[in-house]
């Protein structure tokens, strides 16, 4: 059995009753990727890498330096998506106004009183011109957005998820992606959380039944396989 980063968090007992039941295939990734940078945004990682107790001192959303260290992470994927002239598409949280309160912030009133430099785009991964931007209200990427058209126009098969938070939208759009029928790659060290563990489980549970779960370096030596775009 080889050693999975969730190794210690998920019980061995139950990694078996997984794997006996016959999930955790792999998926494979097909010929016309497209990256999502989902929320990475300064309201999620800070200004500048801090420990999170300090970095929620600036923005209570950020997941603070583990999110500086997935940005890291996902500045190796947008250049070779750059170099290959893949589509990158941002699905971000847009500045909330008076009519975006809802269920979502009643749960989490943080959103809803997040400072304007906390949407800007953190530097290393900003959009270029040419990428597609998304502004979305709920976690999924797809939910009331045109997400999906544009994944059409470009005959896109294969989805690589980066971003955050793991539990949240990048699980949210996972799910959805799996549902409409995509192939799903998700870099385990390009995605961030403010809990580790809700981290871990949640990429147990999206390799076992939406996507497979890979280090970035192991994406980016996979995609590179794949002719780029004409």
């Amino acid at each position: 059995m080889s050693k999975q980063i969730w190794d210690g968090i998920i019980p061995q007992e139950e990694v078996r009753a997984y794997e006996a039941a016959g999930f955790g295939g792999a998926s494979g990734i097909g010929t016309k990727p497209a990256l999502l940078i989902i929320d990475v945004q300064y309201r999620t990682v800070g200004t500048e890498p801090k420990p999170f107790f300090e970095s929620i001192k600036e923005f209570p959303t950020s997941c603070g330096d583990v999110g500086w260290d997935a940005v890291a992470q996902i500045e190796k994927l947008v250049t070779q998506f750059r170099e290959k002239g893949w589509p990158i598409i941002y699905p971000y949280v847009a500045p909330k106004e008076n009519f975006d309160t809802g269920r979502l912030a009643a749960k989490v009133p943080a959103l809803m009183g997040v400072a304007a430099k906390g949407y800007e785009f953190v530097p290393p991964v900003a959009p270029q011109p040419g990428d597609v931007l998304l502004p979305k209200r709920h976690p999924s990427a797809f939910f009331g957005t045109p997400l999906v058209s544009y994944l059409v126009e470009r005959g896109i098969d294969t989805l690589v998820v980066t971003g955050c938070t793991t539990s949240g939208c990048v699980r949210g759009s996972v799910v959805d992606a799996f549902a409409y029928n995509y192939r799903v790659l998700v870099p385990h060290d390009a995605v961030y959380d403010r809990s580790r563990t809700s981290h871990l489980v949640n990429l147990f549970d999206m390799n076992a039944k939406y996507a497979d779960v890979v280090s970035t370096d192991e994406a980016v030596d996979v995609l590179g396989k794949i002719p780029a775009a004409l």
